[in-house]
């Protein structure tokens, strides 16, 4: 996995049952990206302060075990796929004990502030790269 980010599961997160609400997945998930994006050197912030966003375009979740207040959840996020426009990420969480509680896949589009398809290879074109990389070095890793 490329980025590993790490999340104590808190009191509120959970419901009546003690178990980990289903959305707050979704959470840990744009955690996660966010401090992705901050590790290869750019912001989501500062990608918002050029005028581009990132909406959701897919999601799909799979919910293997259940979490409860005080687990420590890594949550494991690598660059499925990149082309330019749509940005695949695959997550792998897992508990303390290494076990899955979680697969999750999100895809995401650039689009600038009037909803127009962002041409991150014009306007960012090292944050192109740096993703294309990511994705490159995943797809080796598995051959």
């Amino acid at each position: 996995m490329a980025y590993a980010c790490v999340h104590s599961v808190h009191y509120y997160e959970t419901d009546m049952m003690g178990v980990v609400h289903h959305a707050n997945y979704l959470h840990w998930m744009e955690e996660a990206r966010i401090a992705f994006m901050d590790r290869m050197g750019f912001p989501y912030r500062a990608m918002e302060e050029q005028g581009i966003l990132s909406p959701v375009r897919a999601l799909s979740i799979a919910y293997v075990k259940t979490c409860t207040f005080g687990d420590v959840i890594t949550v494991h996020l690598r660059v499925e796929s990149f082309n330019g426009v749509i940005l695949a990420i695959a997550y792998d969480m897992r508990n303390q004990a290494g076990e899955t509680v979680c697969n999750a896949r999100s895809e995401h589009v650039f689009v600038t502030r009037d909803g127009h398809v962002a041409r991150l290879r014009r306007v960012m074109p090292e944050f192109c790269e740096a993703l294309e990389k990511e994705a490159r070095e995943e797809k080796e890793g598995e051959a």
